[in-house]
């Protein structure tokens, strides 16, 4: 069984930074992709990036060029930079992993923008 723990959720003014981090029990290399997705009230959780095995990297255009995905081998962690912040990334951030067929999840980190 896999675990996700995520980290560095928080409040930060709009045109900030956080730094969110997902540490898995697993190694890293064993999933096919490691993740961020967000929800927001009433919403489908929705892709915000995604890295794969191989150091494929894609982004929803909603953040694209304001985040950035990183892993490190050696924590087993997963990172999502999150600079420019705006009101709209307001919502709750999950970490995923794909180790098809089966996809893990951690327990979510709230992300709050003021403006």
């Amino acid at each position: 069984q896999v675990q996700l723990v995520e980290s560095g959720g928080g409040l930060v003014e709009a045109g900030g930074s956080l730094r969110l981090s997902c540490a898995a029990s697993g190694r890293i290399f064993s999933f096919n992709a490691l993740g961020w997705y967000r929800q927001f009230p009433g919403k489908e959780r929705e892709l915000v990036a995604r890295i794969t095995r191989t150091g494929s990297i894609n982004f929803a255009d909603s953040v694209e060029g304001r985040f950035t995905i990183s892993r490190d081998i050696v924590k087993n962690t997963v990172n999502l930079q999150m600079n420019s912040l705006k009101p709209e990334d307001t919502g709750v951030y999950y970490c995923n992993a794909d180790q098809g067929p089966l996809i893990y999840w951690g327990q979510g980190t709230q992300v709050t923008v003021s403006s």
